[in-house]
C-alpha cells in the first residue's frame, strides 16, 4: 500500500509540473506577442499544439492519468494531479479558451505590427 501511494505521489507531482509548464507557455503566449517577440509566441504555441496531439491521441486523456489509474481506484476528475477539483474538472476548456484566445490576440498582434 505504501508503494503504491508512493507511486501515485510521484505521478501527481510530475502530472502537475507538466499542466505548470504548458500552463505557463499558455498564458505567455500574449505576453510574448505584447512585448514583440512573435517569434516567441509562435515557438510557445506550437509547444502547446504538441501538446494537444498527444492528448488527441490519447483519447482527450493525459497519458499520465492512465499511469495514476494503476494506482487507485478513485477517479474524481482530480485524482492524478494536484489541481482543485474544479479546475481539473473543467481545464480543457479553460485552457483550450485561453490558448486560442492568446493565438488570436498574437496573430492579430503580428498582423498590426507587419503592417
Amino acid at each position: 500500500m505504501t508503494q503504491h501511494f508512493a507511486s501515485l505521489t510521484a505521478i501527481k507531482v510530475a502530472h502537475t509540473l507538466v499542466w505548470a509548464f504548458f500552463a505557463g507557455c499558455i498564458l505567455a503566449i500574449p505576453v510574448a506577442s505584447w512585448r514583440g517577440a512573435h517569434g516567441v509566441a509562435a515557438w510557445l504555441a506550437g509547444i502547446v499544439f504538441l501538446e494537444v496531439l498527444v492528448l488527441v491521441l490519447n483519447g482527450w486523456r493525459c497519458p499520465l492519468t492512465s499511469v495514476a489509474a494503476r494506482y487507485t481506484d478513485d477517479r474524481r476528475d482530480n485524482f492524478d494531479i494536484y489541481l482543485p477539483l474544479w479546475l481539473a474538472r473543467h481545464n480543457k476548456i479553460v485552457f483550450g479558451g485561453l490558448y486560442f484566445a492568446g493565438i488570436a490576440f498574437a496573430l492579430t498582434a503580428w498582423v498590426r505590427a507587419s503592417t
